[in-house]
């Protein structure tokens, strides 16, 4: 199951570089300081840098058997997955914006970076969050094997 933990986690990283990548481009960090963005920079890396951390602690576990790892892992998780939520919260007015948006031109130039997540990845990076989260802690309790 750790195995399984592993590559869930790895994907739900992947994703998570995809809506990074994305936020940063379509100018996110430019917006803080005008106050267009909705994502608050500390909030987006904060995120970014507990779950970057996590992953490796969890790839530490893996390959050293230690629950303490276990545990520690699924400890840097859950402030990980509130940061998720939160942005999640935010993020979903913006993305029913857009039609409104689209309606009026010239308005692009306004448009939160987050407007241009694209929900498929946006959903898939928080189910497999999830199934991370999950599996991290079944393993964590020595359920389904290490």
């Amino acid at each position: 199951m750790d195995i399984a933990a592993l590559i869930a986690w790895v994907v739900t990283a992947l994703g998570g570089f995809y809506l990074l990548g994305t936020w940063i481009q379509r100018g996110g960090i430019r917006q803080q300081q005008s106050g267009t963005s909705r994502l608050p920079a500390p909030v987006i890396f904060g995120h970014f840098a507990l779950a970057a951390i996590g992953l490796v602690v969890w790839i530490v576990y893996v390959v050293a058997d230690k629950d303490a790892l276990a545990w520690t892992a699924f400890g840097l998780l859950l402030p990980v997955a509130l940061l998720g939520f939160a942005m999640l919260a935010r993020w979903i007015p913006v993305h029913r914006e857009r039609a409104a948006a689209a309606a009026t031109p010239g308005a692009e130039g306004t448009v939160p970076a987050e407007r241009h997540f694209p929900v498929a990845v946006v959903v898939a990076h928080g189910l497999f969050a999830v199934v991370t989260l999950v599996l991290v802690l079944l393993t964590a309790l020595g359920i389904g094997g290490s």
